[in-house]
């Protein structure tokens, strides 16, 4: 097999994630999406054949730790021994590996195997895309800066409810990390000083013992509703716009699709204080984005509260940097690039714009 020539004949991409179901990530189907409506740009979603057997120009990686897993040892295996398959097609036919960098580090629970494939991919890598300027990388490496896109055409269709009183709310896979059970105390605390106070909590728990923290919470008494599933696109909607205010209290956050989601649904939210989310809330505008120090504590949680109803932030958050028409554009203008880099012979070097840059914060 043949590497294609880019430049005569369009671009194509692998992307990692497979046909997309009603609970894939929003941000991988506009993604792809977006990239469709490029000029001369087809898009594949991922299958083992695809991945093998298939001609493309570009692979896209987004979470390549769910590449190299599986459910038991023989699948992973399998998996495994794919990967490496098929990192041999992209090294002999020297198609580029770019790659999104959602997370900072890896995930908890590998093992060496795992490792040691992830630690190839990364070293394959032509370009990474970061999502904002404090995403560390490689010394030297190839960046482009990208920022996530916005919800806003994604949660068009679905009715908004009215704001609900003296409600908070958190929405998303309910992880360790993201500090659900910190929220729970906060929000006890707080309702005790204010008894008016009401949370939903609406996501699928990662384990049963998160599951179990959330559900003991939840009872009429305590003014705490959840639901424990993955909540639809309609039932997120309902969510995050019944609630005065979005509180995501992460005991580590970086690229968070949350946040985005509740600002493009006009409601604020509060978050941890740290670099990333001072620079999105200074983009933004004026009492969109509040913070908490530290952990997450009642004060905090009804200091938010009260400057949510005191604030004079405009009638919607400033998401004008993040249009998927931009988002794709850049998208493909990295890509090109990682392919010039790779085969320099295969076609032009494109014009590369400001958001692309020789290296990115480390």
């Amino acid at each position: 097999m043949s590497p294609r020539d880019p430049g005569r004949d369009g671009l194509t991409v692998l992307q990692s994630f497979p046909v997309p179901r009603p609970t894939t990530n929003p941000y991988l189907v506009m993604l792809a999406r977006s990239l469709r409506e490029q000029p001369g740009v087809t898009v594949l979603t991922f299958s083992w054949r695809t991945a093998l057997l298939g001609r493309f120009d570009v692979y896209h990686s987004h979470w390549p730790e769910i590449l190299v897993g599986g459910r038991t040892p023989l699948r992973m295996a399998a998996r495994q021994l794919l990967v490496l398959l098929f990192l041999a097609k992209l090294a002999l036919l020297r198609i580029p590996i770019v790659r999104t960098v959602h997370n900072v580090g890896l995930p908890d629970g590998l093992n060496r195997r795992e490792r040691a494939l992830l630690s190839l991919i990364d070293r394959m890598t032509t370009l990474r895309i970061v999502l904002n300027d404090r995403t560390p990388v490689p010394e030297g490496a190839a960046v482009a800066l990208i920022p996530h896109g916005h919800y806003r055409d994604w949660f068009a269709p679905f009715p908004r409810a009215a704001a609900v009183d003296r409600r908070v709310a958190f929405t998303g896979l309910i992880r360790r990390y993201k500090g659900v059970e910190t929220l729970i105390a906060a929000f006890d605390t707080a309702r005790a000083v204010d008894p008016g106070l009401t949370m939903t909590i609406g996501g699928r728990p990662t384990s049963d013992a998160l599951k179990t923290v959330v559900t003991s919470a939840a009872h009429p008494s305590s003014g705490i509703h959840a639901t424990l599933r993955h909540l639809d696109d309609a039932e997120l909607v309902t969510a995050v716009t019944a609630a005065e205010l979005v509180v995501l209290p992460y005991r580590f956050m970086h690229n968070s699709g949350g946040v985005l989601a509740a600002l493009s649904l006009d409601r604020p939210v509060l978050v941890p204080r740290n670099e990333v989310n001072e620079a999105l809330s200074a983009e933004v505008g004026r009492g969109w984005v509040l913070f908490f120090d530290g952990e997450l504590s009642a004060s905090a949680l009804l200091d938010a509260l009260a400057a949510v109803r005191d604030s004079r932030r405009s009638g919607s958050p400033d998401l004008s940097a993040r249009g998927w028409e931009r988002t794709g554009s850049e998208h493909v203008r990295a890509y090109r690039r990682a392919v010039a880099v790779r085969r320099p012979h295969s076609a032009p070097v494109p014009v590369v714009p400001d958001t692309v840059t020789q290296g990115a914060r480390r």
